[in-house]
């Protein structure tokens, strides 16, 4: 395997990646509004949102599975394929029908991640795994700097609406897609046993989810994470209860922050070590939510989600690297399905958990209770900071 990132290869991973996330960033704000439209209230929203988790878990055993004995970039293509035809059932103007859109949209996003990541895995250097991992996480939420700009425009320009924007999402995918197939022949096939365990059935197989040496870096980015969708999806509905205007800028700068700061912290984390550089994470992911607590401004909220950004930019690229160190190449498929299950399960959670705040105790309340939440996940990765320093090998 070569030394060096830049392949043909990891570029158009990276890239179908990218065309991929577009679509989720694009529907981050537009699917709030497009509900609330329809009558759902913040506890509907939530529910709604959550949709796109409880799929997208549910089937991560079968994808895994899938990628180990057929292919991971073709999974990676499946997946991109019905993000794209999901959508549709948007133009339904029924909120059922956007929940089973969502719904649908989660499996998909399954293969997306779960093809994407075994790549990662099978392709990133082993001397540069915490580059790579940041760069591809980097990539990955490089989508936020113009898509939510981008679909708000769509939604308020004079020839636009909620139908232009679940399109250009659906083009996206098609061309993630794309990029996904012509990646797939410079892929490296690995030579792997087609059963690790010859004695267990092959549905037993499938359906064991509990990858013991995922597990560690699995549970600290579902935590760092749950609190994620009150700065990417909620963050709107509170921006128009503040009344403040101009807020795609808060989208640009937030996707920035995330984009500059993963590859340089992702690096970082080679160095300074996985433990630290996880505590860091939820530290600062602490002082975000805090912050949005005390701000009523456009600068303000920008302030406490870049803060925010920036916690989570460096503990997702950690926990990414960590995974990527400990699968088992026989196993690859499985073990990185079950840590990207971290992220629709902290987003169906943390949807719920938000949307069900709000209702009760406002969204002061709201921001309060998610870093209490956090505070936890500092003390766990504390405790656990042995586990941690023991994967960077």
């Amino acid at each position: 395997m070569t030394d060096t990132l830049w392949t043909k290869t990891f570029i158009l991973l990276c890239a179908a990646q990218l065309l991929g996330y577009a679509q989720h960033f694009m529907l981050a704000p537009v699917l709030p509004l497009f509900l609330t439209q329809l009558g759902a209230s913040p506890f509907v929203v939530g529910i709604v949102l959550a949709c796109f988790a409880v799929t997208s878990v549910i089937v991560r055993p079968l994808v895994g599975h899938w990628a180990d004995r057929w292919s991971e970039a073709g999974v990676m293509i499946s997946g991109l394929l019905f993000q794209a035809a999901s959508i549709f059932l948007c133009f339904i103007p029924f909120i059922p029908a956007t929940a089973l859109a969502n719904g649908l949209r989660g499996i998909g996003w399954a293969g997306l991640n779960t093809g994407g990541y075994s790549l990662l895995a099978l392709i990133s250097p082993e001397k540069k795994r915490g580059a790579a991992s940041g760069l591809y996480s980097g990539v990955q939420s490089s989508a936020q700097i113009l898509f939510p700009p981008i679909a708000l425009w769509l939604l308020y320009a004079s020839f636009g609406g909620f139908g232009l924007v679940f399109i250009t999402t659906a083009i996206f995918s098609v061309a993630g897609a794309f990029a996904g197939l012509l990646m797939a022949s410079s892929v490296p096939r690995p030579v792997r046993p087609h059963s690790v365990k010859p004695n267990v059935p092959w549905w037993r197989d499938i359906f064991h989810f509990i990858e013991p040496e995922i597990l560690l870096p699995s549970v600290l980015l579902l935590w760092l994470n749950v609190s994620l969708p009150a700065i990417t999806n909620f963050i709107i509905l509170y921006a128009q209860e503040l009344r403040l205007t101009n807020f795609g800028a808060y989208f640009v700068v937030l996707g920035a922050a995330s984009m500059l700061g993963r590859p340089l912290l992702g690096r970082l984390s080679d160095k300074i070590g996985r433990a630290r550089s996880v505590a860091s994470g939820f530290v600062l992911q602490i002082l975000g939510l805090l912050l949005m607590t005390v701000v009523a401004s456009l600068v303000g909220v920008i302030i406490g989600g870049v803060t925010y950004i920036l916690g989570n930019a460096i503990g997702s690229s950690t926990t990414l690297a960590m995974a990527v160190e400990r699968a088992d190449p026989a196993r690859r498929g499985k073990q990185m399905a079950t840590f990207s299950v971290a992220y629709p399960l902290s987003y169906g959670v943390g949807s719920l958990i938000t949307g069900s705040a709000i209702d009760i105790a406002g969204y002061a309340g709201m921001f309060l209770l998610l870093a209490a939440i956090q505070a936890a996940g500092l003390f766990f990765a504390c405790a656990k900071a042995s586990g941690l320093a023991s994967a960077a090998r």
